[in-house]
């Protein structure tokens, strides 16, 4: 029997989820190109974190040793009462997620995480044919006259052909565009705004020093808006997102330049904390109009396949987006790994059916977060604060449990793993 080795993917798209996927398709034997449309490969200058759903896929990936070496580890997930800052819900990490689930909680700077497991992709030594990667690579058109494959022609006129094409090209995806997939993007109504507030000047004030008696994950809620933070690089950064109504006055639904004030003014009337927090910062705020898609299990067509936003965009309201996208890179690696091209279009549908309903689970518990996060003050937000109060296992739809163990992988490889935590 021929092995899978002998076959090729393209991936379209070199984010977090492209990466992951081609990464995972390295260590089954085929040969990836990943296609990315920048000049060059990179992240934004944001946080990420990574579940344990999400950080076991890396960590089977062999990326531990270099994980430990970027990641920050939160103690604690927190969530704060808007008003006066008091704890309404709080979920143990560390250690105890680790002993739990097998796998850490951690946090990021985006661009580390990009780049270690984009080395890991090209690694001379590592397993499987290194990815190839070829930037400044925009797809605009796919040629399927061989459905058996599928090439994707880029800016310049170059063709790339091979037996899968991936479209990891995020929310806006041209890949699902010239598959006729429909179009299934839906505006949030809010925006998010993200910058990073270096962690000297959070621990010289007296009002903000509080964040670093112990690292936590914090979410805090309040009428119409809410506020995550949480510190990356060892403190040497705090990553702020803020959720926001989307105001007719931003203009174009696109991303812009924000300013110190206008996060300040937006949390205003908080505990002084959250103001005082977000008065220092002095680097690059970004703001951009929240989109996600609503759920559809459509994900291929021939031998093209859909992965991460471009099938299954969220709102940020989890904190699952890339952890999802890394988990279908997980699933479609083990179906394709395990055929031959003969049996590349079955491999794809068990992806999709391992994968879609698990995924859409998710994208709806995100936007039902837009609501549970924001509840104005009475009744709705009184019964929230309690039920968090005594039993903190998640939030609106899913389970941690549930959402931290992730899509069953190939068990018999499963049982065997264990990560250990080393000093």
């Amino acid at each position: 029997m021929a092995l899978s080795q002998s076959y090729e993917v393209t991936v379209v798209g070199g984010g977090l989820g492209g990466i992951t996927a081609a990464l995972a398709l390295r260590h089954k034997g085929l040969r990836v190109t990943v296609l990315e449309q920048a000049p060059e490969l990179g992240e934004v200058g944001a946080g990420i974190q990574t579940a344990p759903n999400a950080s076991r896929i890396l960590i089977r990936l062999g990326l531990r040793r270099q994980l430990e070496a970027i990641r920050t580890e939160p103690q604690d997930q927190v969530r704060r009462r808007w008003q006066d800052g008091s704890i309404i819900g709080l979920t143990p990490l560390g250690r105890r997620v680790q002993e739990e689930f097998n796998a850490p909680y951690w946090h990021y700077h985006r661009a580390d995480l990009h780049r270690t497991i984009l080395d890991a992709c090209t690694d001379p030594l590592g397993p499987g044919p290194a990815v190839r990667i070829l930037t400044d690579s925009r797809v605009v058109d796919l040629d399927r006259t061989n459905p058996d494959r599928p090439t994707a022609v880029t800016q310049d006129g170059a063709r790339h052909e091979a037996d899968v094409l991936i479209g990891a090209d995020g929310i806006h995806s041209q890949v699902r565009d010239l598959i006729g997939a429909e179009d299934t993007l839906v505006f949030s109504g809010d925006m998010a705004f993200r910058t990073l507030i270096p962690g000297d000047l959070v621990r010289a004030d007296p009002a903000t020093r509080f964040l670093f008696d112990r690292f936590q994950s914090t979410i805090w809620y309040g009428p119409g808006r809410h506020l995550v933070h949480y510190l990356i690089r060892g403190g040497e950064s705090l990553n702020i997102v803020g959720c926001v109504p989307w105001r007719d006055e931003y203009g174009e639904k696109t991303a812009f330049a924000g300013t110190t004030e206008m996060l300040v003014d937006a949390y205003a009337d908080w505990d002084d904390r959250a103001p005082a927090m977000l008065s220092k910062a002095k680097g690059e705020i970004t703001c951009f109009p929240l989109f996600h898609r609503r759920r559809d299990p459509n994900w291929i067509d021939g031998r093209v396949a859909l992965l991460g936003d471009a099938c299954h965009a969220m709102l940020p309201y989890q904190a699952q987006g890339a952890s999802q996208a890394m988990e279908d890179g997980a699933v479609l690696a083990e179906e394709l790994g395990a055929v031959t091209r003969g049996g590349i279009d079955g491999a794809l549908q068990r992806y999709v059916n391992r994968r879609a309903q698990h995924a859409g689970m998710v994208q709806q518990a995100s936007f039902r977060n837009q609501t549970f996060y924001r509840h104005l003050d009475g009744p709705a937000q009184q019964d929230r604060d309690a039920r968090l109060g005594e039993l903190y296992d998640g939030e609106s739809d899913v389970s941690y449990d549930w959402l931290w163990r992730g899509t069953p992988l190939d068990t018999a490889d499963d049982e065997s793993f264990t990560y250990r935590h080393h000093h």
